[in-house]
């Protein structure tokens, strides 16, 4: 389950690049935390990225 709820973020994948330029795979992996958010005035816990969370913190403010 590495998906943010709110915006569907998922690992990504790309290459690493050596001094020789050998690409070997590699994964980009998003910063998934699991919070607990009011939602419809109840406490729901969901798995959210780490931008997610900022961005509802700053709309609370």
């Amino acid at each position: 389950m590495a998906k943010c709820s709110q915006c569907g973020k998922t690992t990504t994948f790309g290459h690493n690049r050596s001094h020789s330029l050998v690409a070997t795979r590699r994964k980009f992996r998003p910063n998934l935390q699991q919070v607990s958010v009011m939602e419809g005035g109840k406490k729901v816990r969901k798995v959210l990225c780490a931008r997610c969370i900022k961005t509802l913190t700053k709309a609370y403010r």
